[in-house]
């Protein structure tokens, strides 16, 4: 293209506004980076889409300092978990589960883990927490504009943007720019990121409406009731979606369509046909809001990153809604990437740190990517249990399912496969361990040259507690002038932390003067008896993996960049080596900024 005159300049350019998109933006500008955010539409999200929010997820916006607007608007766990498997809401129930980490198993886990919960927080709600935090932090954010096109060079990235409501195309120069433009990623696309899977693995319908459904599932609360019916899926076999926005009286009602048939025309009253199909009673009154269609697909990039171009979100990460991990991959691909963007920025660190954002996030793309894709494929196997013929007609689904309950010996057989392959789903929610035992393997990570020691547990079902360099920080909670505090809480907001003990005093010392040498705070914090913080639990000394007078080093992403089990000879050397190596910094003292 022909390079235009940047008509502003910024150090980031951020293109999307969507979860991806503004928690970068809401990062940057609590970070003091001056960001500019577009989005080529006039306003945020005006439909529900992702909803489910975990606990990494909850944890970017606690640090974000908006955790308790989420509390206020989310509907809590207690209310998401009663996850019901019916012929309709009104109909005879086939099973349920305890999703979400609401049976007491699980929630033990769920609560030692963190000291943020799972929540249901539709994407039109969480958006313009997102977007006001950064708006009224610094960001400026550009509504009804679009990115047309950019190139890049060894300074920086020169954007042309159209206002598309005057149709006015104008440039844009950063250091930086950040894709985080959605599924259908125009950055993604102009750079060339090498995608894998496949698009459009299957369509699916949402009808939004209002309708108090309080009668039907106050007793049973939960996110999501999922409806076995017939055409309601693909080739004639499915589950229909009762997907909870508002308890209980905004509702969204998926369903499937064969995509190799074209995107079909619903109208409100198709809408209204839908809702009442799916409830089982159509004497309820229906107020359709709005008919989407939208695609299943499954692709991630093998890369994100081109230059000084960075992609977050769906823009590197497309797939099914199972388990919940869209927007909370999209939120944590932008806490990993905009702490290194500012310190590179602001000359602290060597831009190879931004690089580290590749090594990282690349590989948590593939995994959610897959796991989702996994769990899509528990579905079949429900109504392979019921032995029906392909695309069954309602009396034959009906029979199938009345053969369930019959007193003989064959349909005990089909009684248990049917029940194992419904009980299988809950993989489709209950995936813990991917959501919180993320492992980084970088040069922003330091390793402490102790073996690895394996998970006792499936690392996908179950959180794995550990400080082992490239993990994240494990939550306990300590004591402060007799109140609990979560070591969560004593770290992150942009910068380092250290953690030590009772013999850590040393470790303060060398911290203020590695902080000196490289121009860089790193807040220092002890723990444990007549320490900054009280061990009251006894829960820290459990978790920590390191002596009394041993220290943990943690990154502004809560992810643990070094640790020492004892205190060396000379810690300031041994800190300052560390530090260094995280930031890029080993053979250079002095940096010049990045401006």
């Amino acid at each position: 293209m022909d390079t235009p005159t940047p008509v502003l300049e910024t150090e980031v350019l951020i293109v999307g506004a969507g979860p991806a998109g503004a928690t970068a933006a809401a990062l940057l500008a609590t970070y003091g980076v001056r960001n500019v955010m577009l989005n080529k539409y006039a306003g945020v999200s005006n439909t529900p889409r992702a909803h489910i929010t975990n606990q990494r997820g909850v944890e970017v916006l606690r640090d974000l300092g908006v955790e308790d607007q989420v509390i206020k608007q989310a509907t809590p766990q207690h209310l998401m978990g009663e996850h019901v498997y019916a012929t309709s809401l009104a109909g005879n129930e086939l099973g349920r589960l305890r999703t979400w980490y609401t049976h007491p198993h699980f929630k033990a886990e769920h609560d030692l883990a963190s000291p943020s919960s799972v929540c249901d927080l539709p994407q039109h709600i969480l958006e313009p927490i997102l977007v006001d935090a950064a708006s009224s932090r610094g960001s400026s954010v550009r509504f009804n504009t679009e990115l047309v096109t950019f190139t890049q060079d060894e300074d920086g990235v020169t954007a042309l943007v159209r206002d598309r409501l005057t149709g006015q195309e104008y440039g844009i120069r950063s250091k930086y720019m950040i894709g985080a433009d959605g599924g259908r990623s125009v950055v993604a696309e102009k750079l060339g990121l090498p995608l894998v899977g496949e698009m459009g693995t299957g369509g699916s319908i949402n009808v939004v409406f209002e309708a108090d459904l309080t009668r039907f599932v106050e007793h049973r609360p939960g996110d999501m009731y999922w409806l076995v019916q017939p055409g309601v899926g693909h080739d004639g076999n499915g589950i229909g979606v009762l997907r909870m926005v508002r308890p209980w009286t905004r509702w969204v009602g998926v369903w499937g369509y064969d995509e190799s048939q074209g995107t079909p025309t619903f109208t409100e009253e198709d809408g209204i046909r839908v809702a009442h199909q799916l409830i089982g009673d159509d004497t309820v009154p229906v107020k359709v809001l709005s008919i989407s269609t939208w695609a299943v697909n499954d692709v991630y990039a093998t890369d994100n990153m081109r230059g000084r171009v960075i992609c977050v979100g769906d823009a590197v990460h497309r797939h099914s809604p199972m388990n919940g991990l869209g927007s909370n991959t999209s939120m944590q691909d932008s806490y990993n990437l905009c702490w290194k963007l500012a310190l590179v920025l602001r000359g602290q660190a060597a831009p190879s740190l931004v690089e580290t954002y590749r090594d990282e996030r690349a590989p948590v793309a593939k995994q959610i990517v897959q796991r989702a894709t996994r769990s899509a494929h528990l579905m079949p196997p429900i109504f392979a249990a019921l032995e029906l013929p392909p695309a069954p007609d309602e009396n034959t689904m009906r029979e199938a399912i009345d053969r369930l309950s019959e007193p003989t010996a064959e349909a005990g057989r089909r009684r248990r496969t049917f029940d194992d392959a419904l009980h299988a789903t809950i993989m489709c929610f209950n995936t813990h361990g991917v959501e919180t035992n993320q492992h980084y393997t970088s040069a922003a990570v330091v390793p402490d040259g102790t073996p690895e020691v394996p998970a006792p547990r499936d690392e996908e079902v179950y959180y794995f507690r550990t400080t082992r360099p490239g993990r994240h920080l494990p939550h306990v909670w300590v004591t402060r002038d007799q109140r609990r505090v979560s070591t969560f809480d004593l770290c992150g907001r942009g910068e380092f932390t250290l953690l030590t003990g009772i013999g850590g005093a040393a470790w303060r010392t060398a911290a203020e003067a590695v902080a000196a040498r490289f121009g860089l705070p790193i807040r220092v914090h002890s723990i444990g008896r007549g320490c900054d913080y009280e061990d009251s639990y006894g829960d820290y000394r459990a978790a920590s993996e390191v002596g009394e007078d041993g220290v943990l080093l943690a990154r502004p992403d809560h992810m643990v960049g070094w640790r020492a089990a004892s205190l060396p000879s000379d810690p300031e050397a041994a800190l300052r080596t560390a530090v260094a190596k995280i930031l890029g910094r080993e053979t250079r003292d002095d940096m010049a900024g990045e401006g």
